[in-house]
Order: C-alpha cells, then sequence, then structure tokens
C-alpha cells in the first residue's frame, strides 16, 4: 500500500507513509467521520525542510509508527519518531524527537495543520453540489480550532491539543515549538485531535498511555470472545491472524450493535450487501457481527416507493451517507437502496445464523422485518419475469445493482452491454437459499403455512431457473437475463456463488465447480470475475477479468459444503500464494487477473485495504477445510474436514456453535487411503449438536 490508515469507530485517518496530509495532496489523504474531512492538512517541518522517511509500520491494524529523520550527517541527524492511534473519537499522536547530533542543537519543529471539511463525494471527486464556507480558526492555551458551517447550517470544528508548553500557533494554522536539545536528548509532543459536531457523541481526550492501554485492551477482549486457530503453515496463520485484527478495525456502531463498515479508505460506512457477506463469513469467529449488522439494516429498512434513492417497501438498503451533500439532499444517499441483493442476503444471514447458533428470539425480534422483504422479494418476482431483477430509478444512482455494480460488468458475448432490467443468476441463488433457509425458522415459530409457501416458492423458482440459465455448451450457468430474457452469456465468476444456496442440480453443480477451476477462469491465484474467453474480458478490469478474494470466498463455500475438496483445495492454495506478496499478508478488495506464471499477483491500481470481505475470506478457509456446516433444526454439525496442499496439521478451537463451543484437531494421516486420509480430535463440544463425519 502507498498510504497509511488506521480506523476505530466512525473515526479514520489516511496519510502518506510519512505520516502526513500534504497540502494540496491528490490522493484524498485526511482524517474523517461522517462522511466529511475533518483534517487536509498535517505536515511535520525541522528547521524548515520536511524530514526523509526511514520506515513505516503498520504491523497492527490499530496503530502506525513512522520514523523519519533530517539531516543525515556523518556526526549525526535529528530523529522523528510518529506514532499514533484512534480511541473513542480523538486521534493521539505522539512525537518523539531525538538529537544524534554530537553536539547542542536549537530545532525549530513545526505541524501545520488545515481542514476543509470536505464531504468524502467531493474529495474523490464523485459527486459535485453546493457547499458551506470556513468560519474561522481559533486560537487558546495549547489549542487550534477550525470551523466550518456547511449548506446545512451544521457547524463542524477541528480541535487540535498539544501538551507541549512550547507550542506556538498562528494564524497560517502551523504549530511551532523551539526546542534546544542536547545530544542524545529526547524532546516528546502529543497532539490530540478531536472531530466536533452535532452529528458526533461528545468525546474526551486521555492521556496518550491510557487512551492506547484501553483500545490493545478491547483488542484483547475480541481476540478472546473469536475463533482461534493454529496449523503448521505459518502463512496461514499469519493470514488468518491477520483478518481476524483487520475486521475489529473495521467494525462500528452506529446504534444498533457492532457491525463492519465495507472497507477502507472509501467505504467507511454501513453497507447492506458488504456487511452482510462479511457476517456470514464471520459466523464460525464471532456471530455476534451477525445480529449488530441485521439489527442495523433492519433500521434502515424501506418505508415508501422513492425513486431518488432507489427505495422500495421492505427492501434492504445499499448503503448509508452522513455527508453534507446527503444532508442537504444532493446526494441520495441517506440511504441509498440501489441493490437488488441486500435483501435476499438479509434473510440468507438470518437463516444462517439459526443454522449456527440455534437462537430464534432474533428471527423473532426482526419477523416484522423478515416479513417485509418476502413481500417485496415477492412483489418483485410477480411483477417481471419470475427472476429478482434491477431497473436503475435514482437518476444519481448505480445501473447495475448486484455485486459487480461498475458500468460495464454486464455484457453480452457480443460485446454489447445488456439492458436492464436484468436478472443475476447468483442474486436468484440467494433468493432460494433464504426462502429455504427460512423454513425450519418458521416451522420452530409455529406457522407452518408460511413455511410450506416459502418451501414451495423456492422449488418453482428452481425450475424456472434452470431452464432458463442453463449454458449447456459452457458447461455453466449465464451471469444474467437481459430485459428480454435472453441470457447474457458471457463465463463469470457470479455463478460461482449458486453452489453454496443448494439451487443447481447436483450434476450442473459438480459442472459448474469445474467450470470455475478451467484455465480461463482460474489464474493460479483465484478464481477470476471473467474468462479469458469472453468478449468483455481484461486483466485490469474492476469486475472483468480481476480476482476478487471475497468473490472467491464466496464460491469456496459451495465447494466446501458440496464437498469439492479438491477445487476447494486448489482456492485456498491460490490465494494463500497470494496473500504473501501483500504488506502484512493482508488480502486486498482485489488484484489484477494476469497468470500465476508470472511469479506475483499484479496490484489492482486503486484497490481498498483493508476491505472487510476480503478479510472475511480467511474465515471461510477456516470452514471450507473443516467441512463445517451446522444445521440448528437437526441439532447435528456436518464436519468433514481436509487440508490443502502443504498443511497436515490444524487446530481450531472456540468455534460458537449452539449453545456452546467446539474445539478440533485434525491431521493429515500419510498411511491412510485417500477417503480417509485425516484424522479428526474432538477436544471439544459444548454447542448440544452431535457430529457427523466420515473422518470421526
Amino acid at each position: 500500500m502507498e498510504y497509511r490508515v488506521i480506523k476505530e469507530g466512525d473515526l479514520f485517518f489516511l496519510t502518506g507513509l510519512d505520516g502526513d496530509i500534504a497540502q494540496g495532496n491528490e490522493q484524498g489523504h485526511g482524517l474523517y467521520t461522517k462522511d466529511t474531512r475533518f483534517l487536509s492538512r498535517m505536515e511535520v517541518f525541522v528547521d524548515g525542510q520536511k524530514p526523509s522517511l526511514l520506515s513505516s509500520a503498520g504491523d497492527k491494524s490499530y496503530i502506525a509508527s513512522i520514523r523519519l529523520m533530517k539531516e543525515a550527517k556523518d556526526d549525526g541527524a535529528i530523529e522523528v519518531l510518529r506514532e499514533r492511534f484512534i480511541y473513542d473519537g480523538v486521534l493521539y499522536e505522539r512525537m518523539e524527537l531525538t538529537n544524534y547530533f554530537t553536539y547542542d542543537s536549537n530545532i525549530e519543529f513545526a505541524v501545520a495543520f488545515d481542514a476543509d471539511f470536505q464531504d468524502m463525494f467531493l474529495v474523490r471527486k464523485y459527486r459535485t453540489g453546493e457547499v458551506g464556507a470556513m468560519e474561522g480558526t481559533q486560537f487558546g492555551e495549547r489549542e487550534l480550532t477550525f470551523s466550518y458551517v456547511g449548506a446545512d447550517q451544521m457547524r463542524r470544528q477541528t480541535r487540535i491539543a498539544w501538551d507541549h508548553p512550547e507550542g506556538k500557533a498562528d494564524e497560517s494554522g502551523s504549530v511551532t515549538f523551539s526546542l534546544p536539545m542536547k545530544p542524545q536528548q529526547r524532546q516528546v509532543i502529543t497532539f490530540c485531535i478531536m472531530p466536533v459536531s452535532e452529528q458526533l457523541e461528545p468525546a474526551q481526550s486521555l492521556s496518550y498511555e491510557e487512551g492506547l492501554r484501553r483500545l490493545e485492551a478491547s483488542y484483547e477482549a475480541w481476540y478472546e470472545g473469536s475463533a482461534r486457530v493454529q496449523s503448521d503453515s505459518p502463512h496461514f496463520n499469519g493470514l488468518f491472524q491477520r483478518s481476524v485484527q483487520d475486521l475489529r478495525m473495521l467494525t462500528t456502531d452506529v446504534g444498533f450493535g457492532s457491525m463492519t463498515v465495507a472497507g477502507l479508505p472509501w467505504f467507511a460506512a454501513p453497507f447492506g450487501r458488504d456487511s452482510l457477506i462479511t457476517a456470514l463469513f464471520m459466523l464460525p469467529v464471532n456471530p455476534q457481527i451477525a445480529i449488530g449488522t441485521l439489527r442495523t439494516l433492519a433500521a434502515y429498512q424501506g418505508e415508501k416507493y422513492d425513486p431518488w434513492r432507489d427505495e422500495q417497501p421492505g427492501k434492504i438498503m445499499h448503503e448509508i451517507r452522513y455527508g453534507e451533500l446527503v444532508t442537504t439532499k444532493q446526494s441520495p444517499f441517506a440511504p441509498y437502496y440501489g441493490t437488488i441483493d441486500s435483501t435476499p442476503l438479509f434473510l440468507m444471514l438470518i437463516g444462517e445464523y439459526y443454522r449456527w447458533t440455534g437462537d430464534l428470539s432474533l428471527a423473532e425480534e426482526l419477523k416484522p422485518n423478515i416479513m417485509r422483504a418476502l413481500e417485496y422479494m415477492d412483489a418483485e418476482l410477480e411483477a417481471g419475469s419470475g427472476f429478482m431483477a434491477y431497473k436503475q430509478e435514482a437518476e444519481k444512482g448505480f445501473p447495475n445493482q448486484g455485486w459487480k455494480d461498475s458500468a460495464n460488468s454486464i455484457i453480452h458475448e457480443s460485446g454489447e452491454f445488456a439492458e436492464s432490467p436484468i436478472a443475476l443468476s447468483e442474486v436468484q441463488g440467494y433468493v432460494y437459499q433464504a426462502l429455504k433457509s427460512l423454513v425450519p425458522i418458521f416451522t420452530e415459530l409455529g406457522d407452518a403455512e408460511l413455511a410450506r409457501k416459502l418451501e414451495e416458492d423456492a422449488g418453482a423458482l428452481k425450475e424456472r431457473f434452470e431452464s432458463a440459465f442453463w449454458m449447456e455448451e459452457e458447461s455453466c450457468y449465464a451471469i444474467a437475463l437481459d430485459k428480454n430474457l435472453r441470457q447474457v452469456r458471457s463465463v463469470t465468476s457470479n455463478p460461482g456463488h449458486l453452489l453454496m444456496t443448494g439451487l443447481p442440480s447436483e450434476q450442473r453443480a459438480k459442472a459448474q465447480a469445474g467450470r470455475m477451476l478451467e484455465k480461463d477462469m482460474f489464474n493460479g491465484y483465484g478464481i477470476r470475475t471473467m474468462s479469458t474467453r469472453s468478449a468483455g474480458y481484461y486483466p485490469m478490469g474492476y469486475h472483468n477479468g480481476s480476482v476478487w478474494p471475497h468473490d472467491n470466498g464466496m464460491i469456496l463455500l459451495g465447494l466446501g459444503k458440496m464437498g469439492f475438496r479438491e477445487e476447494a483445495g486448489s482456492v485456498i492454495s491460490g490465494l494463500l500464494k497470494a496473500s504473501g506478496h501483500f504488506e502484512y499478508q493482508r488480502l486486498p478488495e482485489l488484484f489484477c487477473g494476469y497468470d500465476a506464471e508470472l511469479g506475483y499477483p499484479v496490484p489492482y491500481p486503486t484497490t481498498c485495504s483493508p476491505q472487510a470481505w476480503a478479510a472475511g475470506t480467511a474465515i471461510v478457509f477456516l470452514q471450507a477445510m473443516l467441512g463445517l456446516y451446522p444445521n440448528a433444526a437437526k441439532k447435528e454439525i456436518a464436519l468433514s474436514p481436509f487440508l490443502p496442499e502443504g498443511m497436515n496439521e490444524l487446530k481450531a478451537g472456540h468455534i460458537a456453535i449452539g449453545s456452546g463451543h467446539l474445539s478440533v484437531h485434525v491431521i493429515r494421516d500419510a498411511d491412510a487411503g485417500t477417503d480417509a486420509a485425516f484424522k479428526v480430535e474432538v477436544l471439544e463440544n459444548t454447542t448440544g449438536y452431535t457430529l457427523a463425519g466420515a473422518s470421526l
């Protein structure tokens, strides 16, 4: 990554590798909350010069450590060590200066600040609009405050405080320290930077040490409450631990419980699809995230027909934003509902949460939301071709409304773009799985009639789907049907998601799984979004040839569930290999689709990292390797483990299932035949479920 980013709660800080937000930078660096940039400049100067970068570390998700130097000569240099974190709405940065010259030095140390309070959409050049104006800069004792009044008449402020008595602020926004320093002497200055507005809870700064102690304690509590793994593959161990740490960093709570935002830097907001898929991936590690995710999305469920926001009654949102363009209704993202898959994914997650936990209380609590979502899906299925389809209504919305939401992502084999309404293959799978997974819930809740209807609707959808989407000559399903119900015959990764849903017939599921691993689709590191033989293929394309870890994760859930071990092992091994080429083994949002024969994965130019559903993919590895699929209705856990090439031992502990936890130890048996190649030792089973599997 060519940047450093840290986040806690709703506040995140994006800078260059040197820790600075340069004046007039074009990379969007800054301190952000509520989709507003509260700090647009923070540059360090030593004796009027910018120091050089020595090192930049982000090996912990929540802390950045940057080492700079000024004028390295034979007789010494001035070193500046910058360490920063965020806690409870405050950015803390400690700057430690050391005089490594052999003589006394008088250092003028300055930090230049500014705040432009731009809406994130303006920073990204994604939208334009009318905005407010700066109100001025105020000075106090060891304090500097920038103020802005928006077009929404909301006052936003950035308060900057420091603890060193020598700091003097001027009208330009610079804070200067005159520091006489003896050889080897250190001077430490701590800044506390706090965004303030009526949208934000009042924050109170602590000492640097106390803030860091509390932050690290919260991470320890997260690790303690999550599933744990240990294998003889340091590579997998590192990826898994980094992913669990990143997922903690990406959590937020907008008032309804903890959930993950989509990713950094540009998607630090609650999403529908992204947050739901991440919560689905996280069920083996922390099912509590599913609760916060579902409650948040239920709170913003669509209530009316509003073409401006693509809103419909019962529909689950795409994303919600809080910036000035949204509060002044210049942008429809408050929230925006232009997504076809969030609603079935919402119902799917409720079903899967029940399968893992046996907890009916959440479904009971959300029953009104479930019913409204089912009514919305019924209306959509009945209104058109019998499939869930989308068509953009909002002028400033998205033309494509599945997970591949770029304008050129749904493309015919002729090269022409599909016209909407468009029915995506994977969305029909989500609908099918949602209906099927709600059957045992409503059966348990005593509504046998609704359970029967859901079962019948699922069966009818399956029949329609098999007839309309299968491409015999390609041995896979079409990505979509267009407005004329023509198959969009590009070979893509989308139908791979169907494997986890149970929608395809057994024979076609096997063919689809094999098709995903052919050379035109699998590049050695992962499954491409589009076949190299399809008309729109482009290895640097956002959705038309790149590799997305979460996309592979959705496919992998199905490969594991259906027992396609060889295919699952190839996907896991490929992504593990790819992760070793990225900083801190962090799987990015996506990377380019070039063949692994190059010897390295080619980074995508503007990928987000960390990204929640990319981080969650490592947890899918664990579930697929264990062949772990609980079923609360049967009080049973399917367990059919395998280990990918290069791994011979795996311990997985504290997996929350049912009323307790499961811990297992899997060992490769080199002397056994193919059918019994892995031994399983059950270390703990307090789940209340029985285990079923050939290796037990």
